[in-house]
């Protein structure tokens, strides 16, 4: 191993440590022939690259006198824990001294004439790590504390602003609907003074009227003049004065009228100043609300928990809720992350003969509920049609194909071609089918295959003949199953569409207004901030049919907003306009009533972004055979979702 010849020097700058090496040192004559010591023990924490400074206790006099008189070199074996084997250098002496006097204690300054060049850059490489260790370490320390209190002070004051965000949109809410009320309060003003103005016209003509004809009287009775001119004059002077006071009215009333329809202008202006603030308020929120929903996915599988706030299911992933955020994702053109949930059903999830189960556990991707149903399989096949539309990557249509195979084999397994609620259930709902006919016309259209067209016929064959076959009631909840439920109705529209439903002499205007009679409901609202406010919004059932009275499903509610805006664009399409208009109107109005039941994440890493809860009651039943999730301000994937469906007027059961 070569050796590197380190010249002598008188004064050396040494690198102190705080910690010491022990090293083994014996003295040898000058020529290296002869030892003077036998090998004894010393330390150091001074080392250079030249050499080290030796520290020794109880050395002998008369040793220490020849390494004063420099009249002895040293060899060492320095022990690092980097190294099995000592480090060995030959020394000579550049000065000894003791230490404060201390005859017991002394300092040698050494310099190398002989070591291992790579073992000395060794040595120097560890002191200087042992000399910068625990600075660094200190301020890496401070730096990571002083990170994570700027980390924190940032999520601190990002949750303020996302719940200051929410707070100003519920308070222009507020403000609009007290303007919309005034608005309402001024016109009706204004309309009564108008009747009451167009009465009076018609007073005054009727006295013109009778004046004139007394006049024509008057002309025609010439002879009687004598007789009736006291008579003529006093109903002449009575009509006058009636005229004159109908006048005044009429002008008071004007008066009137003018300052109404100013404040009515006034009212109109600040409610659409109002509704300028709204919609950037909304805008900001609902992208807020984007944002919750990509902050929860887990980086590992993929999954996102369904429910922000319900302890008992917080690490569960419902399969349809993740067919949401399929969607989600790939309307917002996030594919990575719509590619992650799809990739762990390609190649992760739990499957039994083809079936994918209703939930997995989100750290691990386990089964969290061994059920399945028909509903979360085909809303998984609708997802992953949105997505191969959206993003033209066709990776995953063999996946959707197994699902249509799966759904198609139980489809011809039953005589009617009914679709079951899943293959270990008896019932039969109108959802499962709907979905049914929607997923299997996206396949049709993108494979051009006609086995899923056929499909699709088959399971509006069944509704048909199952569920909308009573004019009482448009649409029924499953076979034999006159129950109402919501979205079966929001559904129609949105799978069905308007068109295809009056071909098949169903009247879409009946679906929207049955279930609007129905199941359209007002209900108390506690926020966060303990302020409770009235929503109006859709039920999962009639209010009548459940004990706990009428609440709210933002999920549910956001379905009635997307077919609101299919009809809207259904008659819009037809030259309609005052009925576009109406259903339009509608569509933003319950959009509002979503806006106002928005609450901000209680996670710490949720940072107090915009989400939905379910409703707005917690763990109570919705009628259809599940509680809503437990935790006053729990968020939901499938209610924040589904609100963002509707404020962009997306419907996930329609391929564009």
């Amino acid at each position: 191993m070569p050796h590197k010849k380190i010249k002598p020097a008188e004064h050396r700058k040494y690198l102190r440590l705080d910690t010491v090496f022990p090293v083994q040192f014996r003295l040898q004559t000058p020529d290296g022939k002869t030892f003077l010591s036998d090998w004894l023990q010393g330390f150091t924490n001074n080392v250079s690259h030249g050499g080290i400074c030796l520290c020794i206790n109880n050395f002998k006099p008369e040793l220490f006198k020849l390494l004063k008189d420099k009249k002895a070199h040293v060899l060492l074996e320095i022990d690092i824990p980097v190294e099995i084997k000592p480090i060995t250098a030959a020394t000579s002496v550049i000065w000894a001294k003791d230490i404060f006097g201390d005859t017991q204690k002394h300092l040698i300054g050494l310099n190398y004439e002989q070591i291992s060049a790579a073992k000395n850059a060794k040595l120097m490489r560890y002191a200087w790590f042992k000399k910068l260790f625990v600075p660094v370490a200190l301020t890496i320390v401070c730096i990571l504390v002083a990170a994570l209190s700027i980390n924190s002070y940032l999520n601190f004051k990002l949750t303020q602003g996302n719940k200051l965000l929410i707070e100003r949109l519920s308070v222009v809410l507020k403000e609009s609907d007290l303007a919309k009320q005034k608005i309402e309060e001024v016109s009706s003003s204004r309309q009564q003074l108008q009747e009451q103005l167009k009465n009076l016209a018609q007073q005054i003509k009727g006295v013109q009227t009778a004046k004139i004809n007394l006049e024509s009287a008057k002309e025609k009775i010439e002879s009687q003049k004598a007789d009736i001119e006291a008579l003529n004059l006093k109903e002449t002077t009575r009509l006058n004065n009636l005229i004159i006071s109908l006048t005044k009215e009429k002008s008071l009333l004007e008066a009137q009228l003018k300052t109404v329809v100013a404040k009515e202008n006034i009212a109109v202006q600040e409610l659409t100043q109002l509704d300028q603030q709204k919609d950037v308020l909304e805008k900001a929120n609902f992208d807020k609300m984007y944002r919750w929903l990509k902050i929860h996915q887990n980086n590992r599988t993929g999954l996102v928990m369904s429910f922000e706030g319900d302890k008992d299911i917080a690490n569960w992933s419902f399969t349809y809720d993740l067919a949401l955020l399929v969607q989600t994702y790939s309307y917002f053109k996030d594919f990575s992350r719509a590619k992650k949930i799809l990739d762990f059903f390609a190649h992760n999830a739990k499957r039994e003969n083809g079936w994918f189960l209703n939930a997995y556990y989100v750290n691990d991707g386990g089964p969290a509920e061994f059920v399945m149903h028909s509903g979360p399989n085909l809303w998984l096949g609708l997802a992953i049609m949105q997505y191969t539309q959206m993003s033209q990557d066709k990776s995953y249509l063999d996946l959707a194909q197994s699902i249509g195979q799966t759904i198609i084999k139980f489809q011809n397994a039953d005589s009617q071609g009914g679709i079951r609620g899943g293959p270990n259930v008896d019932w039969y709902a109108t959802e499962h089918n709907l979905d049914a006919y929607a997923f299997f016309n996206m396949l049709a259209k993108v494979t051009g295959k006609k086995i899923y067209a056929q499909a699709a016929q088959t399971a509006l064959d069944w509704m048909i003949g199952h569920t909308y076959d009573r004019s009482d009631l448009p649409v029924k909840r499953g076979k034999g199953d006159a129950t109402i439920a919501t979205d079966t109705y929001a559904w129609s529209i949105a799978a069905v569409g308007p068109q295809k439903l009056k071909e098949l002499g169903m009247d879409p205007d009946q679906i929207m207004q049955f279930v609007e009679e129905n199941c359209s409901v007002e209900a108390n609202f506690l926020k966060p901030d303990g302020q409770r406010v009235k929503i109006k919004g859709f039920d999962f059932a009639p209010q009548e049919h459940t004990a706990r009275g009428g609440l709210v499903s933002s999920e549910w509610t956001g379905q009635m907003v997307v077919s609101y805006k299919i009809m809207a664009e259904y008659y819009a399409q037809k030259g309609d306009l005052k009925k576009a208009a109406s259903y339009q109107e509608k569509a933003q109005f319950y959009l509002s009533q979503l806006g106002n039941m928005i609450i901000a994440s209680s996670s710490p890493s949720g940072q107090g972004e915009g989400c939905l809860p379910y409703a707005t009651q917690d763990y109570v039943d919705t009628g259809h055979g599940w509680m809503t999730p437990k935790g006053k301000h729990t968020g939901s994937v499938s209610g924040t979702a589904y609100t963002l469906f509707a404020y962009y007027g997306f419907n996930p059961l329609e391929l564009k």
